[in-house]
This record gives C-alpha cells, sequence and structure tokens, in this order.
C-alpha cells in the first residue's frame, strides 16, 4: 500500500481541520465479512464498507481532514499481521494509524516497544472483544508500559453493543485501573483515552465518577442518542481541553457527527480544542 505525499481535498463546510479520534478499517479480503458479521451482531447500520478507500472516500464529502485508525486484535498471534497493515495505513499523510495489543500477549513490553519504533501513534485495548476486564492485571501492565513510552492507548469503554452482556470497563473498573497504574501520582498530560464519551450508555455514571479524572474521553458513536444536554454537562465537567471528536467510522455518520458538534452551543476555542487541538497535542503532532 503506497500513496503519494498529495494530500486530498475536502469538500468542507468547516474553516479548520477536524481530526476523527476513532475510525476502523481492514484489509480488503476481510473487511466485507467482518462489517457484515459485526453489523449482525450489533444490530447496527454502517456507513461505510470496512476498507481503507471507503474511509478516504467519507473523509472527502464530510469534512473529517484526518482520521486516526484503530485495530483490534482479538488473538495474541495477530499482532504481527495487524502491525503490519497499520504501518501500511500510517503512510498515507492524513492517517494516524494505531497499532493493538493483546492482554495474553507473551512479551507486551517488547511489541509495545515495536509499535512506538515503527511510528504508529498509539494502542487501541478493546476489553469486551479481548475478553479482559480493564483492571485485570495483564492490561495494567501493559497501560504502565504506555505510560512509560508515552504512548497514547484508547480503550473501549461502556457497553459493546454487539456484546452487551458484560461490561468490561465501567466507570468503577476505570477507576480502579487509573489507581493502579498511577498510583497517587496522577499525569498532568494523560495518555489514555475512554472512548465513547467515558463509557458508552453509561453516561450519568460518566458524569459522576470519571470527569476531572486524568484522561480523555472521545465521543464517538454516543452523538446520534445521548442527550445533548448530558453531553454538555459532561463536557463543562470534565473540560473541552480533554474531549475528542470521534466517530467509530464506519459505525457512524461523520458528517452528522460533525454538525452535531458544531451545533452544541460552546465557543469557537472549545469546538477547536474539541475537533482538533487536543488531538494534536495527544499525538504530539506539528502544525496541520
Amino acid at each position: 500500500m503506497r500513496y503519494s505525499s498529495q494530500i486530498f481535498i475536502t469538500e468542507r463546510s468547516i474553516d479548520m481541520p477536524v481530526i476523527d479520534f476513532h475510525t476502523h478499517v481492514f484489509p480488503e479480503a476481510i473487511a466485507e465479512k467482518t462489517i457484515s458479521m459485526l453489523a449482525q451482531k450489533s444490530n447496527s447500520q454502517p456507513f461505510g464498507n470496512g476498507t481503507f478507500s471507503s474511509l478516504l472516500s467519507n473523509m472527502q464529502t464530510s469534512g473529517v481532514t484526518h482520521s486516526v485508525t484503530l485495530p483490534v486484535v482479538t488473538r495474541p498471534k495477530q499482532f504481527d499481521s495487524i502491525l503490519k497493515y497499520a504501518i501500511a495505513c500510517n503512510e498515507h499523510p492524513q492517517i494516524f494509524a494505531f497499532g493493538g495489543i493483546h492482554p495474553d500477549d507473551p512479551t507486551p513490553e517488547e511489541h509495545l516497544l515495536q509499535i512506538k519504533q515503527a511510528g504508529l501513534y498509539g494502542i487501541k485495548l478493546h476489553p469486551d472483544y479481548q475478553q479482559t476486564y480493564i483492571d485485570d492485571p495483564k492490561y495494567i501492565r501493559i497501560l504502565r508500559k504506555c505510560a512509560d513510552l508515552h504512548l497514547p492507548v484508547v480503550i473501549h469503554a461502556g457497553v459493546d453493543d454487539g456484546f452487551p452482556e458484560t461490561v468490561h470497563c465501567t466507570p468503577d473498573r476505570t477507576l480502579h485501573m487509573l489507581e493502579q497504574v498511577y498510583g497517587d501520582t496522577m499525569p498532568e498530560q494523560p495518555n489514555i483515552v475512554l472512548a465513547h464519551g467515558g463509557a458508552n450508555r453509561m453516561h450519568e455514571e460518566v458524569l459522576e465518577k470519571l470527569c476531572g479524572k486524568p484522561v480523555y474521553f472521545d465521543i464517538s458513536f454516543i452523538l446520534s442518542y445521548i442527550q445533548p444536554e448530558l453531553l454538555l454537562q459532561i463536557i463543562r465537567k470534565h473540560g473541552a481541553d480533554r474531549i475528542l471528536f470521534a466517530t467509530d467510522f464506519p459505525w457512524s455518520d461523520p458528517a452528522a457527527d460533525l454538525t452535531a458538534v458544531q451545533n452544541l452551543p460552546l465557543t469557537d476555542a472549545e469546538k477547536e480544542q474539541i475537533l482538533w487541538k487536543n488531538a494534536q497535542t495527544l499525538l504530539h503532532l506539528p502544525q496541520i
């Protein structure tokens, strides 16, 4: 997979960069089958077919200028193949690719260093797909190493609509995880991102227990159902400087999500923080 350094022009209605911090792509050979299976399992309608080209095409029309791609490692032996694909995606000038790791990986420190040295921007953990609670010692080991490497971590938090029976990353377990990773010395600059507004479909608990903690929240997938008043409460209590625009594409419509953020009663400066500046800070990006 090779890409020209020429950046494509988007058909945009907003005069600033927009970084979508949460998207998914799959190799062409498995994308259609994977998206079909996940759509059926979660009773969801995708807005793309899961291919890299589908993501780029949507970016051209939605107003998104850059996207973070997040893989999910469901078995330890997938590490090498997912790393290789992420490196290929990362060659595109408007893509910031993350790697992935499984909690049962026998050499997580070595593999996290590989991800860092490969120039990837962070890792994705999915406690439900990986069937491990977020405060399990296996995750704590990974998260401590990521903190040492200053490697951002996006964690699926809250309910997964495809696997709603057991929630492996609740607000209470997140609090326990943070205590174990950081102890009494919480970081001034977080490297952990709790996806889906802190905990998907558990936002009253997020407001009560997680707002103000040293984490970012991405707002992927939730904008189609969360009450704007509750979202505003979370943003106000947690701080607009710790909120990341994200969609979960292809499971949400980036154009609609972008419009929803533009329509929130926030200042222009707060919208800039959410739409790109916070991501720029977290990913240590040069001016974009």
